[in-house]
């Protein structure tokens, strides 16, 4: 399944390159080009002298990860996180390391050794450790070097009703919806850009709008979902089973409102079920392709996924078709805009 392997493949910021040889391989069948840029974004086009404006679906394939950074004299591996990381969802999570994928645990004092004060709060990033089972530095060395990337050693699981848990769904899942969109045909030039490095400060989005220069861009994402007990409803940014969210405000971005409502009204056209994020938190790779040149309509689709950032998220198998479906619908429509005139 192609969710399946997505997810359970590894792409830290800078190092996506298990995950791009991945979507290359199964996109290249479909697209008329397809080039890698200098800082690591998959570029692949669809009728690129065809007449009509210019579109942008955006993905980003990188996930948060660990970096080592340190191997200590008994073995044990320090590191720090790339990206957004909470330290609280780390303790005993299992991980795999560098292009070998060295299995390691991540470690704390037991809880029994803790002073009373200690366990009034959350481990530090400095307070943790991988253990890789090795005897000492030198064994160690043998297996992980300094710079090697650390990740959650998740499998893909379908479960429950139409649920699925997997690593790395912010934004394999988006991967996904636009390796589907890019099986269609269209008559206008499509650009389907898988970007890099979006969770250390969306850099990658802003090389690739640049070189594009798109009239329009959709970012595909997976947003947070906090539909979770404790929280009350109106903090929900969104909620696992009511569709696809669309965006009206972020910290990175404002999406043109004109857009926001064409996907909205066809939505509803199509009966489609769509929610509106409801917090401003987060950005997305939409900050920057909206700023990119002379500027961009830009809007985001996305898939609400619980517990993001974490060895586990969950998502519903239902939003990512109804979101297909949204992205599909918009195309779509513009397909018969371009085929009218």
């Amino acid at each position: 399944m192609l969710l399946k392997k997505l997810t359970e493949a590894c792409g830290a910021p800078g190092q996506e390159g298990e995950v791009r040889d991945l979507i290359r391989s199964e996109i290249e069948p479909y697209v008329d080009e397809i080039r890698t840029d200098a800082l690591g974004n998959l570029i692949a086009v669809k009728n690129p002298s065809a007449a009509g404006p210019k579109v942008m679906l955006a993905a980003h394939m990188d996930e948060v990860a660990l970096m080592i950074l340190g191997i200590e004299k008994n073995g044990y591996l320090r590191f720090r996180p790339i990206g957004g990381i909470d330290p609280r969802v780390l303790v005993a999570k299992t991980v795999l390391i560098g292009e070998k994928k060295i299995p390691g645990v991540i470690g704390s004092k037991p809880i029994h050794l803790q002073k009373p004060e200690e366990r009034q709060r959350p481990m530090g990033i400095d307070e943790l450790l991988i253990d890789i089972g090795a005897k000492n530095q030198d064994e160690a060395e043998k297996l992980v070097k300094l710079g090697d990337c650390a990740y959650f050693a998740t499998k893909y699981e379908e479960f429950g009703q139409d649920k699925v848990k997997a690593k790395a769904l912010d934004d394999r899942v988006g991967c996904a919806l636009l390796i589907e969109i890019l099986k269609e045909n269209y008559e206008f030039p499509l650009y389907g850009v898988f970007t890099v490095q979006e969770e250390v400060g969306l850099r990658g989005a802003g090389v690739a709008a640049y070189q594009v220069q798109p009239d329009v861009a959709l970012v595909l994402e997976g947003t947070t979902a906090s539909d979770v007990p404790g929280t009350g409803t109106h903090l929900h940014a969104t909620s696992v089973g009511k569709g696809p969210a669309l965006t009206v405000m972020d910290r990175t971005v404002i999406p043109h409102p004109s857009l926001v409502r064409e996907l909205i009204d066809l939505a509803e056209q199509h009966s489609i079920p769509y929610q509106i994020r409801r917090t401003n938190t987060g950005g997305t790779d939409a900050g920057q392709i909206q700023l990119t040149a002379g500027g961009t309509k830009a809007a985001v689709i996305a898939v609400p996924c619980r517990y993001i950032h974490s060895a586990a998220s969950v998502m519903s198998k239902q939003d990512f078709e109804s979101a297909l479906k949204l992205a599909k619908t918009y195309l779509l429509s513009l397909h018969e805009r371009e085929g009218k005139q």
